[in-house]
């Protein structure tokens, strides 16, 4: 699981399944409904005629027309249970039944009563979802969202005849949160698909799907932006939107303008559950992948490189001597993992794969989780102050995805720590050779987030083994430098500014 953190706005993270089971989508009826609508405009008296004239939005009727039969409506019901799939005597909050819209909410994202570990109890009634997909196979494949189906002992596909099937979840994959379901059905209408790539930020887009039950809704917008990585989705370079995209939606396809399928309606971020300006969906091109991997197999997999990653900014990137803050800074190098094969380090900061750059930290596992384990990749990184290439043979993913380090410690003003050598039985505890215990701590580093019982493993990279090797470094550093801490067994840095 990723250790991102949000940003201290506190956006929810919503999967816009209405009602999806297993810790799915919820029914979120909270706050106002929005609606995307695109409205043409002339061009502004002052704007130069040499410029082309605006040409409004275009026209999406012939869109909805020949490819609306081929998004279908998804019903799922399950068991009230909890998300390990047995019941629990759990007691509900009082005055909440399962069947409130509420409910999926604080389930999900936690309230009174709702405890990390909180399941539903025994003979509750069954929990019901809805969600879209599209046909993508004359002969009965549907694509839609994992956690559209997650948890569901029942899957009924509606088209737009009002004919119904009953679905076989054919594989799902959590990781991309692509699921491949299966009808009994022949010559069904399917959808052309297109190239996420040749997407552009600004270019028009349409949304097909059932929003709160409300079947084959039409909603357009444009791209906001692409590659976008998101907490709770290390392994999806997400195409970011402004179409309105509600519960419901999830599942369900986004047009260019050209009636291709570019992407998988997956996510908002919205403080009221509901749309508030910020969609975001899967490229199709890696949903395809995971589709063929799941009809083949029945599973799809991932690659790992076993490396705790966290973001470069502006006073860690001056105290690694960076041309600019950019990159994933390694903070813990799994013993080993195939990180740790290739001879990668703590400090490293990782700049590119396989020639793809690497800009923001979540970039990196993103490109990761969609390579094949074994294959061999070639990181471009920056180590003491200059650039190198390493080759690494990645390893598979299982159950355990690249990790990134939340790097929310910041560092304000300059240094003010009292340390002291760990114990030889503090060291065996901790699991490091050597390092320097917090006793107290104020001012810069106080307000960069170190805290009293820290364990100072490395300043700018070279070992905390004394007082006076803190001393030495911090002596030669420039205007920051990067605390390589241990908390509560894991690693990060924290830039502290000093000057």
């Amino acid at each position: 699981m990723s250790n991102l953190t949000l940003s201290p706005t506190r956006l929810v993270l919503a999967l816009v399944a209405a009602g999806a089971l297993g810790g799915g989508g919820a029914a979120w009826l909270i706050g106002s409904q929005a609606h995307a609508t695109a409205t043409a405009a002339s061009a502004p008296a002052a704007i130069a005629p040499q410029l082309a004239p605006f040409a409004g939005a275009p026209d999406f009727t012939a869109i909805v027309q020949r490819y609306g039969p081929a998004v279908v409506n998804i019903s799922v019901t399950g068991t009230a249970a909890g998300d390990d799939g047995e019941d629990s005597a759990a007691a509900l909050p009082r005055g909440l039944d399962p069947d409130d819209p509420l409910f999926q909410f604080f389930k999900r994202f936690g309230g009174p009563g709702f405890g990390p570990n909180f399941a539903v109890p025994r003979g509750q009634p069954m929990l019901r979802g809805q969600g879209s997909g599209f046909i993508v196979s004359a002969d009965g494949l549907i694509l839609t969202n994992a956690h559209v189906v997650r948890g569901a002992s029942e899957v009924t596909v509606k088209l737009t005849d009002r004919r119904e099937f009953q679905a076989k979840v054919l594989g799902r994959d959590d990781k991309t949160d692509i699921a491949v379901l299966k009808i009994d059905a022949k010559n069904l209408p399917t959808l052309p698909l297109g190239n996420p790539r040749d997407l552009k930020v600004g270019e028009w887009v349409l949304a097909i799907g059932s929003p709160f039950g409300f079947e084959n809704s039409v909603t357009a917008g444009v791209v906001s932006a692409k590659g976008r990585s998101l907490p709770d989705d290390s392994y999806v370079p997400f195409i970011q939107t402004d179409v309105a995209v509600n519960p419901g939606n999830s599942g369900g396809p986004l047009f260019n303008a050209r009636g291709e399928v570019v992407g998988i309606n997956s996510q908002i971020f919205s403080r009221s559950g509901g749309y508030q300006g910020l969609s975001f969906a899967i490229p199709i091109d890696l949903a395809v992948r995971i589709k063929d991997q799941i009809v083949a197999t029945g599973h799809a997999t991932h690659a790992r490189l076993g490396v705790t990653v966290q973001e470069v900014n502006q006073a860690l990137a001056d105290s690694f001597k960076l041309p600019k803050p950019e990159g994933a800074l390694i903070a813990q190098v799994e013993p080993g993992s195939a990180a740790d094969k290739a001879g990668l380090k703590t400090g490293d900061v990782i700049r590119g794969f396989d020639g793809q750059p690497i800009v923001e930290s979540g970039d990196l596992p993103a490109l990761v989780g969609q390579a094949a384990p074994g294959k061999s990749a070639v990181l471009d990184i920056w180590r003491n102050g200059q650039r190198e290439e390493i080759r690494v043979t990645l390893g598979n993913a299982s159950e355990q995805p690249v990790k990134t380090a939340s790097g929310d410690a910041a560092g304000k003003a300059r240094l003010g720590l009292a340390l002291r050598p760990l114990a030889p039985e503090e060291s065996r505890a901790a699991g490091v050779e050597a390092g320097l215990v917090v006793e107290d701590v104020q001012g810069p580093a106080a307000r960069a987030g170190v805290q009293p019982g820290d364990v100072i493993v490395a300043v700018n990279g070279r070992k905390a083994d004394s007082v006076e090797s803190v001393k030495r470094a911090v002596a030669g550093a420039g205007k920051s430098v990067a605390l390589l801490i241990q908390r509560n067994g894991q690693r990060l840095f924290v830039p502290v500014k000093i000057g």
